[in-house]
């Protein structure tokens, strides 16, 4: 339990040799010396060796390693030896591939990874999470994570989400005050924050008090040995699939042994058809496979801009059809620019404002006072809205922190969306006055008078009327407006949010978040896929049409409707009034939730994107949740499935097309494995049913599995993208991967690779026996390399562009090398137990190879458009 939650502000700083200037760079590299970096262990990481092991546990790994065994004790020791090497292999190979993920993972989390705003020699500045120190002082707004222990010094009505600590979801409100009961439980340590937590209202000045391990969080996480880690439903999937293929080759394999006995086959013959048919059905490298195509998928996406927080979101992404996107910084700019100021019953322009007018200059001083803002060395902090207020005061040569040091805030009600107003005090002349800004349709509800240049007035209907029009005439033309008052307050009169009535109006801000160039050709990408985009905004419902009409989303203004008019319907009639809104403005978090279920209850997959705190419980209840990576929350982020590093719905866009692409391309990997170890399976029941000599020996058919056809599998998985995947329809997510459509296209492959392989098996059966098994061999290697080409895409070869996989170029290469290897070196041919070809029999075997190719190629010419 801390020992600062009993000690007075003082106390606290004089014991860990600080003040509230902060600390200076000296103080900082000694103290990291001595209390190291803000990083909490994850749990106890797995080793390699432990990772090795557990390539074992796959059960189908497991079918072969018996299969190995037995080989052994029947005097099989080449095919023993070659079973063994191949899973060992293959053991390495996935260990490799956990290592390089663990890898990305990292290289994510430090991309994503939270900052915190901290007073260093005198300056506030943000820097990482990780580089807080002992003594740092730290400043929270709403929303903000909270990275370290720390004691409460200057507080303006906090409010903490402890829940990850306490399990308790309600907030808890901090207090300066130190408690002085001996014993109190951490959820009551009220002058105190702690990591891992987030603030939910308010604002506050903290001085840290424990990093790390050494905070309450990072004691719990000592406990833990590790987190289990959640498979993907593709994984689930894949991992059904194999068990259920485990348990049907098995079965198989027993009847065809039974089977030889009967007839009279020897043992040792009867059970190596068994295990060639058992070696033939198992796609080894299959789950790798999946693994390594999703890894690259979610790098380059990272290169694109949208962070994968959750591996499942990569799946889901081609079955959104509908994205419900905030508008500011994401289909606009987030650089609000003031374009008109009213004051004095007139509408100024930005650059025309004159400071020898007292009411002009004591608008743009409550602009500069009533702000939170800052901008430092090109640098700017704070909300979009009140920057572009310091900006304007920096057009008059006003700097917003010299007007804030001459007229020091003595209170404030800090802003929040429910309320949409914040209120400040500060002593102006001799009187104290509270200034008030915010949202014109609530401020204007809350003014008895006004200012002008005659004076002060009570405000009468026509004041009221010619504000009101202003501001419909300026919101018309996508303008985002502002208001502003002000009264008079007691000395030391401490306010609340009852006190913001009775005021006095001075004027509106007009500024203008202009659209990105970008978003109206993102906007008709995405309804040309299939999907629908949303605008979900706080914005006035007049400004958010103006720019959904820009870009593309709003056709009609019947589309756009106030969070007001959805309070008035029920569930079950926006259920059925969402498909004909496109614009929501004025809408609260609550809004948000119903309008994501709503879609939802219609059957869509819905994407939601987000910034605030008022955002996650929306995120959380969309099938993709997305936050911004540059102006979000860490309670956003932490809600989300994907986080945008550039804040844009082009990138959205641009993630759901790449989602597509990888599922497409995952679904053609394993299309392709499945087809070429159906062709082998075909080949020996063929062999077993005719009751012929075997087709293969294992060690075949696991190089073919392990060595020919895994680079190709990956190859086909990191096919670039296809433009035209864009302007299909949404893929259904309850439609199962191996559903009927894929199974009789990996059915028709392996037939066409079966007749080939079993044409040249019975070819080279004229020959003898290992010139048989070693041209089926080879046939089978080569028409499973080509028929890649076959799986890279719905449409042939010449529509997507024969060259333009290059990837897949260099495998099948690579493949016909390693081969020709095996065929032609002799010390290889004994291991890999073939027999030396004819010129003749190798021209039949490229004939017979090809035959796949040409046939599939084809159809898909003659056939699919």
């Amino acid at each position: 339990m801390s020992e600062f939650y009993r000690k007075t502000t003082d106390e606290t700083l004089e014991t860990l040799g600080v003040t509230k200037k902060g600390l200076n760079d000296s103080d900082v590299t000694q103290r990291r010396e001595k209390y190291g970096y803000n990083e909490l262990a994850e749990g106890k990481k797995k080793s390699t060796v432990q990772v090795f092991f557990e390539q074992f546990k796959d059960f189908l790994v497991i079918i072969l390693i018996v299969a190995a065994l037995v080989s052994a004790f029947l005097g099989e020791i080449e095919s023993t030896i070659v079973i063994l090497v191949v899973v060992i292999l293959n053991a390495i190979l996935g260990t490799v591939q956990h290592v390089k993920a663990e890898q990305s993972l990292n290289s994510l989390k430090a991309l994503s990874s939270p900052t915190a705003k901290v007073l260093r020699n005198g300056q506030k500045i943000e820097i990482p999470s990780k580089e807080v120190v002992v003594g740092d002082i730290l400043f929270f707004d709403a929303g903000d994570f909270i990275p370290a222990d720390g004691r409460v010094i200057e507080n303006a009505s906090l409010q903490v989400n402890e829940s990850s600590l306490t399990g308790e979801s309600l907030a808890v409100t901090k207090e300066l005050d130190p408690i002085q009961d001996s014993e109190v439980p951490l959820g009551d340590q009220k002058n105190m924050v702690f990591s891992g937590s987030f603030v939910t209202y308010g604002r506050a000045t903290v001085v840290v008090t424990s990093i790390g391990m050494e905070t309450e969080i990072g004691k719990i996480a000592n406990l833990l040995d590790n987190a289990q880690e959640k498979k993907t439903p593709l994984q689930v999937t894949l991992d059904h699939f194999g068990k259920r293929l485990a348990v049907i080759i098995i079965i198989i394999a027993v009847l065809i042994f039974g089977l030889d006995i009967f007839r009279g086959r020897a043992i040792g013959d009867s059970f190596m058809f068994a295990v060639s048919l058992a070696v033939a059905a198992i796609p080894e490298a299959l789950s790798s496979i999946v693994t390594i195509v999703l890894a690259f998928g979610t790098q380059k996406m990272a290169k694109e801009n949208a962070i994968m927080r959750k591996l499942h979101a990569v799946e889901s992404l081609g079955s959104i059809s509908v994205i419900c996107s905030d508008k500011t910084g994401t289909l606009t700019m987030n650089k609000m620019t003031v374009q008109q100021v009213y004051v004095d019953n007139r509408a100024i322009p930005h650059d025309k404002l004159n400071l020898e007018t007292p009411l002009e200059k004591k608008f743009l001083l409550m602009a500069l006072l009533c702000n939170d803002s800052i901008t430092m060395d090109s640098k700017e902090i704070g909300d979009p809205t009140e920057v572009a207020l310091t900006n304007l005061g920096e057009e008059y040569q006003l700097d917003e922190l010299v007007v804030r040091d001459e007229y020091p805030r003595l209170g404030e009600i800090p802003f929040d969306s429910d309320r949409k107003l914040m209120s400040t005090v500060h002593k102006i002349g001799d009187r104290n006055l509270m200034i008030t800004k915010g949202a014109p349709d609530v401020l204007l509800n809350r003014l008895a008078k006004i200012e002008t240049a005659n004076g002060i007035a009570n405000i009468t209907e026509n004041d009221m009327k010619k504000i009101t029009d202003t501001n419909s005439e300026f919101s018309k033309q996508g303008l985002r407006l502002l208001a502003f008052a002000y009264k008079e307050v007691a000395e030391g009169q401490v306010i609340h949010v009852e006190d913001e009535k009775d005021l006095i109006f001075v004027g509106l801000t007009a500024m203008i978040d202009p659209p990105r160039p970008e978003s109206a050709e993102a906007v008709k990408n995405c309804i040309s896929a299939g999907i629908k985009p949303v605008m979900i905004t706080g914005d006035h419902k007049i400004t958010a049409a103006a720019i959904a009409k820009q870009i593309g989303i709003l056709q009609r203004d019947s589309e756009a409707v106030e969070g007001v008019e959805i309070e008035k319907l029920t569930d079950e009639q926006l259920k059925e009034k969402v498909k004909d809104i496109s614009v929501y403005a004025r809408v609260s978090p609550e809004h948000k939730i119903r309008i994501v279920k709503a879609w939802q209850d219609k059957g869509n997959i819905v994407a939601m994107t987000g910034d605030g705190v008022n955002d996650a419980p929306a995120l959380k209840q969309a099938d993709i949740g997305i936050a911004m990576g540059i102006t979000g929350t860490e309670v956003a982020k932490d809600s989300a499935s994907m986080v945008l590093t550039d804040d844009n719905f082009s990138t959205i866009v641009k993630a759901v097309g790449n989602g597509r692409s990888i599922y497409a391309n995952i679904n053609n990997s394993i299309r392709f494995l499945l087809s070429g170890n159906t062709g082998a399976i075909l080949t020996v029941l063929y062999a077993s049913l005719l009751a012929l000599p075997v087709p293969f020996e294992p060690v075949h058919l696991l190089f073919i599995n392990l060595l020919t056809d895994s680079l190709p599998a990956i190859a086909i998985g990191l096919e670039p993208h296809n433009k035209n995947i864009m302007k299909e329809k949404p893929r259904d997510i309850n439609t199962p991967l191996l559903n009927k459509s894929f199974l009789s296209k990996v059915g028709i492959g392996g037939l066409l690779i079966g007749i080939s392989t079993i044409a040249a098996f019975m070819i080279g059966l004229q020959a003898g026996h290992e010139e048989a098994m070693t041209m089926a061999f080879a046939t089978l290697c080569l028409s499973r390399l080509f028929h890649g080409f076959n799986t890279r895409a719905k449409g042939s070869i010449f529509k997507v562009g024969v060259f333009t996989n290059k990837y897949l170029w260099f495998a099948v290469i690579a493949g016909i090398i390693l081969l020709h290897l095996v065929l032609l070196i002799p010390g290889l041919q004994g291991i890999f137990e073939v027999a030396p070809l004819t010129g003749g029999e190798l021209g039949a075997i490229y004939g017979l190879s090809l035959m796949p190719l040409v046939v599939m190629q084809l159809y898909k010419i003659l056939f699919v458009k």
